[in-house]
């Protein structure tokens, strides 16, 4: 995978994916990538208006694909079984769980859980299991789940999932994202011990400069600290469209086994993506079989084709 870029990633004609928080930043330019390559690409976005806009950039740039948006709040399961519903159980071949909130003030989703975990890990588990029946309709289908680095900060707390009895926004943050690593690694080893033709992966960007790391500090009015990752992401970040690629090769290349993990080649920071370290504890086979009754138990959703 030395050197792999966007011209990499094979003719997707006849497929179909979904992207979530596609409007911008790193969902963006996965999704336009996709839709590039051929694949009829699905935006699933919360704000209507952000994802009209994506639409007619990718339009411009690109105006023989098929793009299309699919309201979805992840901070809200009714909005999840809405999408899910609308599928109508039509095949598909690629999920993109790449929507995230990053070290927010203390909230809460429309559901009551804390917002981090809710947004990023329960709405995708959720999302996930409602659309498993259109991932096996479809051939060799792959999900794959835009994690961070971050998750080495932090192991999931399973009595504390919502972060109630000391709520530090970084470590919320970490602790969402290992769930994300763990839901991986629990779906991939429920799709192998029943069979399944599912290809679950992850991914990370490293630091790509996007609106995700200052609007936190900008929702709690640390302008200091808005100012520092605005610093940051200039000097150091990478484009969005870079940290793309570690998705968009977990998404597409031949070769990507379940349960991978892909990040930039140059320090897990920038560069051309391969496979990246992650922490011990993502890999926990009990830790992941908690979670996931966990999750299981306040969404209400499961994945009834990987039960043994």
């Amino acid at each position: 995978m030395s050197g792999w870029s966007v011209g990499d990633i094979p003719d997707l004609r006849g497929r179909t994916a979904v992207v979530t928080g596609a409007n911008s930043g790193i969902g963006y330019a996965t999704a336009r990538e996709l839709a590039r390559a051929g694949a009829r690409t699905v935006l699933a976005c919360r704000d209507a208006g952000r994802a009209a806009a994506a639409l007619d950039r990718i339009r411009a740039e690109l105006p023989h694909v098929v793009v299309e948006f699919a309201a979805l709040d992840l901070g809200s399961l009714a909005s999840v079984r809405e999408f899910a519903a609308n599928w109508q159980g039509l095949p598909l071949d690629l999920l993109v769980n790449n929507a995230g909130v990053m070290a927010l003030p203390f909230d809460r989703t429309a559901d009551g859980f804390e917002t981090q975990f809710g947004v990023n890990h329960l709405g995708h588990f959720a999302l996930t299991g409602l659309l498993l029946p259109s991932l096996l309709a479809a051939p060799a289908a792959r999900v794959v789940t835009v994690a961070s680095m971050a998750h080495t900060l932090a192991n999931i707390d399973i009595v504390d999932l919502n972060n109630e009895r000391r709520y530090r926004p970084w470590v919320a943050y970490a602790r969402s994202k290992t769930a994300n690593l763990l839901f991986v690694h629990e779906l991939a080893r429920r799709a192998a011990a029943t069979g399944v033709p599912l290809v679950a992966a992850a991914a990370h960007p490293g630091y790509a400069a996007t609106s995700l790391t200052t609007r936190g500090p900008l929702m709690r009015g640390r302008q200091g600290a808005q100012r520092f990752y605005e610093t940051g992401n200039r000097i150091f970040g990478q484009s969005a469209a870079a940290g793309a690629l570690p998705t968009l090769y977990a998404a597409t290349a031949p070769g990507v086994r379940p349960d991978d993990f892909y990040g930039p080649r140059v320090l897990m920071w920038r560069g051309a993506p391969a496979r990246s370290w992650r922490a011990s504890w993502t890999r926990h086979d009990v830790a992941g079989e908690r979670l996931w009754a966990a999750s299981e138990q306040v969404t209400g959703v499961r994945f009834g084709a990987l039960e043994g």
